[in-house]
């Protein structure tokens, strides 16, 4: 090689070089000595309450967290890295912004980094921690799993073969282009749907996002693949099981408010006004026992701030990391328990009204728990 050509290398990797220093601002460059992850994280772990504070979870949860996602942060890092960032600093990235609703840009400036680089860090966290989480912390119900939530509803809220409580929950987004009205929910903002369902303790067992913001409850839940798999028996739901002390069967059943429809697999309450005692009974014990799903809401929107905000992505990344935040929320209480998680949730009382055409089946299943609650001796517990 001619020493002209030698020349004319060395020249272009001093380029490169002066561009990859400047393309690091003067400010971000102290990231390891001012940064929030190397200043205050490194102080906070010191003290069990404020990290619980900081990151809404213990110690411990954090760093088996921590322990499931790390091996998919490990980069190959060069020698163009002068300050490569780890797996730690990525996870707390995403949990402060999580935790707090910070815009990106306010992340940039106390965690010292690139604006484009948190974006970059928190859809690729937010995707990591659904991916490795969720077959252990949300997964696919069994006929097992299944009996024993019915078994919890039964125990603790008085209310036997209920596989769980449903309801739908607004999400604030921007605009997605193009998406005219359909987001536009009746509350006046832009949102997606969050469906759930929860089990007796308050962790979510299925999750439908995205849908529209315009859409009622029911129509969102025809929508959704939970409706999809109910109506062509793809889920693994045990056979119709006997009331505790009767010789009455009923199928197993999912408990959802007024807006959803009456199946024979979804239990909801009567409508009307002046409606006789034991169907005021019945609403009761369903409200009663629906709260599973409400509190559920009530603690991912207490801990997890940015369900209070605008999530300011594209639809898709907003839909990502609302079911991050769900998955995070049943790691916490399979790690923590639920005690340590719960927050007070005012319900709204609604007025019943019946939509729709109800099947003759679905309503004489409604009328058998009717006369179970009428007559059996189990306490009711406001």
């Amino acid at each position: 090689m001619s020493s002209s050509s030698d020349e004319d290398i060395f020249l272009l990797e001093n380029v490169f070089l002066k561009m990859r220093k400047q393309s690091v601002h003067t400010i971000n460059r102290k990231r390891k000595i001012y940064g929030e992850y190397h200043h205050l994280f490194q102080d906070i772990k010191a003290d069990k309450q404020r990290f619980y504070r900081y990151t809404r979870m213990t110690p411990e949860t954090f760093y088996y967290i921590l322990d499931k996602v790390e091996h998919r942060f490990i980069k190959n890092w060069c020698n163009w890295h002068q300050q490569p960032i780890l797996p730690e600093e990525r996870l707390v990235v995403t949990i402060r912004y999580l935790a707090t609703g910070a815009t990106f840009a306010h992340l940039a400036s106390e965690f010292r980094m690139g604006l484009s680089t948190i974006k970059d860090i928190i859809e690729e966290t937010t995707n990591v921690l659904w991916d490795e989480l969720h077959p252990v912390h949300m997964p696919i119900p069994t006929k097992e799993a299944f009996r024993a939530i019915a078994n919890d509803f039964n125990n603790i809220w008085n209310f036997p073969n209920v596989l769980g409580a449903i309801d739908g929950k607004h999400v604030r987004i921007l605009c997605p282009d193009g998406s005219g009205s359909m987001f536009y929910n009746y509350k006046k903002y832009f949102s997606v749907v969050l469906q759930a369902v929860a089990d007796a303790n308050y962790k979510f067992i299925t999750i439908d996002i995205g849908g529209f913001g315009k859409q009622s409850d029911g129509g969102t839940f025809k929508a959704s693949e939970l409706y999809q798999r109910l109506s062509t028996g793809q889920m693994d739901i045990p056979e119709a099981e006997y009331l505790p002390g009767t010789n009455v069967k009923t199928p197993y059943v999912f408990l959802g408010d007024e807006a959803y429809p009456l199946l024979r697999y979804l239990l909801k309450p009567f409508g009307g006004r002046n409606l006789p005692s034991e169907q005021r009974n019945f609403n009761k014990r369903l409200s009663r026992a629906r709260k599973t799903i409400e509190c559920a809401f009530g603690i991912v929107n207490s801990k997890w701030r940015l369900l209070s905000k605008c999530i300011e992505t594209n639809i898709d990344v907003a839909d990502q990391i609302v079911k991050c935040i769900c998955v995070l929320h049943n790691t916490i209480i399979d790690k923590e328990g639920i005690n340590r998680n719960l927050t007070p949730v005012h319900l709204v009382r609604r007025r019943w009204n019946n939509s729709g055409h109800d099947s003759n089946e679905a309503m004489d299943i409604r009328n058998i728990y009717v006369n179970y609650f009428l007559h059996n001796s189990l306490a009711y517990n406001n």
